[in-house]
């Protein structure tokens, strides 16, 4: 039993040995034939989806116009044979000479007189009916248009008889008349037309109706002077009524006035002219109209002392149509016929065509300067007559 354990255990040692002996080493892996090395090729970036080409810009065209006229408070009327009247017909006129409708125009209305009603109804006229030009008549709009020079600045003013508070902004025309040249052109020629007991009643006493009442005096005074009248053979009495607006009042002091000798009333007072072209009616007097020929307004207008509203709404329009409307201060005066007389439809018998042409000239080109010192009453603005009485009812 030794033995066989001796021989087991011999046989197990050599097992082991041989188990635990040096394993042969795994032969070398075969190099790996070069691979030519290829270059990848890039990724394709996503396409963009296709983008629609920007439209290019339309030209402005006329058929693109949209004018808003608006009116400074409810007595405000589109037919006042002034302002409203003189500006709208510029409209027409620009309208119709590029084969435009009516409704390419439109006059706005305020139901309240105040400066929030105003910017209301210009919101209005932009944003609801696409106005993108607008014309305001008159000082009323001075502190209104400041705002809305600003809140809409893509939009074009024009403003007549008065410049925005402030200033006016590049997109605000602020257009001012040399309503004293005006009203020294009807005074000249009310004197050399015969007329001594003359009348001035103003609406309200507002910058341009002075101008239009002190050169009214000036020129009957120029006019006295050149036919060497004595001092007192005119007279003139002067006054502002306080309301553009026709009224019973207004006609009832102008017809007083008729029938106590005042031969031919000056009325510079927008719709009021009416009540004394009334009273002038009943009572055989005359009138000089005011701002636009308002001949047609009765055979008692002898003449009216103009301002060319209509000639300068139009050239806006066309600045504007054109690409050229600049803001600013612009002046209309008799050296660019922004002032006259309508002598094609006047009333004169004795004060001829050649008699305005030779005045206006003087007018024009500085010869004849017209004080347009401003202060309600001509005391106040130290106006001084030698020939002629005034006589002032404020």
């Amino acid at each position: 039993m030794k033995k066989i354990f001796a021989l087991l255990l011999a046989a197990a040692l050599v097992f082991t040995l041989v188990a635990c002996g040096s394993p042969e080493p795994e032969p070398e892996p075969e190099p790996a034939a070069e691979v030519e090395e290829v270059e990848p090729e890039p990724e394709p970036e996503p396409e963009e989806p296709d983008e629609e080409p920007e439209p290019e810009d339309e030209e402005f065209s006329a058929a693109d116009i949209r004018v808003a006229l608006v009116a400074h408070s409810p007595d405000s009327i589109l037919d006042d044979g002034s302002f409203n009247e003189g500006a709208w017909t510029g409209i027409m006129q620009f309208l119709n000479e590029h084969g435009l409708s009516d409704d390419h125009a439109q006059f706005f209305q305020p139901t309240v007189g105040d400066d929030v009603a105003r910017v209301d109804l210009v919101e209005d006229a932009i944003e609801r009916w696409g106005a993108n030009i607008v014309v305001m008549p008159g000082f009323h709009f001075i502190n209104s248009s400041a705002e809305m020079q600003e809140l809409w600045p893509e939009v074009k003013f024009v403003l007549l008889d008065a410049t925005p508070y402030g200033g006016a902004a590049d997109n605000t025309a602020a257009i001012h008349y040399a309503e004293e040249q005006a009203g020294f052109l009807a005074g000249y020629a009310a004197v050399i037309e015969g007329y001594r007991d003359l009348g001035f009643m103003g609406g309200i006493a507002v910058p341009a109706v002075v101008r239009f009442g002190h050169g009214f005096l000036q020129g009957a005074e120029y006019a006295a002077d050149e036919l060497g009248l004595g001092a007192g053979d005119i007279r003139v009495q002067y006054y502002y009524l306080g309301a553009f607006a026709p009224s019973p009042e207004a006609q009832t002091m102008a017809a007083s006035w008729f029938a106590g000798g005042t031969e031919v009333i000056f009325a510079a007072a927008g719709g009021a002219g009416g009540s004394v072209i009334a009273a002038a009616t009943a009572e055989g007097g005359r009138v000089i109209g005011v701002d636009v020929d308002q001949s047609g307004d009765g055979e008692v207008v002898i003449t009216s002392a103009m301002k060319a509203l209509e000639v300068s709404v139009y050239d806006m329009l066309t600045a504007f149509l054109n690409g050229t409307f600049q803001g600013g201060v612009l002046r209309f005066d008799a050296s660019n016929n922004g002032v006259g007389l309508p002598m094609a439809t006047s009333r004169f018998e004795t004060f001829t065509q050649a008699d305005y042409d030779a005045i206006f000239a003087l007018l024009a080109n500085g010869t004849v300067v017209v004080d347009a010192t401003l202060g309600d009453l001509p005391s106040e603005a130290g106006l001084e007559f030698e020939l002629i009485e005034v006589v002032e009812l404020n």
